[in-house]
């Protein structure tokens, strides 16, 4: 059943790297909750205990505005296929933009997507495992486009338009901190 380690192990990167989805979850002290499901070749395990995630635009950014009052952060990834397993990684989130240091040191880690956002950087603290044996099994059809396909055709300043509009108040009405 499930357990509960200190660290990202080898088998553990292996199905990490054969998942097709993974869902985020952040929370402010006070409000809502945000999951979102995420996908795309964004996901990258730098350590035993960090992880990255590049994060597209989308239309909301909710982690972003979470991590700058409240760190925490969980990742769950669930098999859909093969051996039942639900992995969750918990740990302490911080957000870079394309304006930090931080981001040209990393950026080359992910594909080039048009639309990319931020990347979060995770101290992973706790791998917890549990069974999944009620997650259904599902077939991975294909990558969806249509996020890709809009992403290039705003270009770079119709993204920041859309920042602006959409991405610079979460759910609750705080600063994402999106810009400067």
């Amino acid at each position: 059943m499930g357990k509960k380690v200190e660290q990202i192990f080898p088998e553990t990167i292996e199905f990490i790297e054969k998942q097709k989805i993974f869902f985020v979850a952040t929370a402010m002290s006070v409000g809502t909750v945000n999951v979102s499901p995420k996908g795309m070749d964004t996901f990258r395990v730098i350590s035993p205990n960090r992880v990255m995630w590049l994060n597209v635009t989308g239309s909301g950014n909710e982690t972003a505005t979470h991590l700058q009052e409240n760190d925490r952060i969980t990742i769950m990834f669930c098999a859909f296929d093969g051996k039942p397993l639900i992995l969750r990684l918990y740990g302490k989130g911080k957000v870079y933009h394309q304006r930090d240091k931080e981001w040209t040191e990393y950026i080359n880690l992910f594909p080039k997507l048009d639309g990319t956002r931020q990347i979060i950087d995770i101290d992973v603290q706790i791998v917890q495992t549990s069974c999944g044996m009620a997650v259904p099994f599902m077939d991975f059809k294909q990558e969806r486009e249509e996020l890709k396909t809009w992403a290039k055709k705003q270009g770079e300043e119709g993204l920041k338009e859309y920042w602006d509009k959409k991405n610079t108040i979460s759910f609750d009405g705080h600063p994402t901190g999106i810009f400067e």
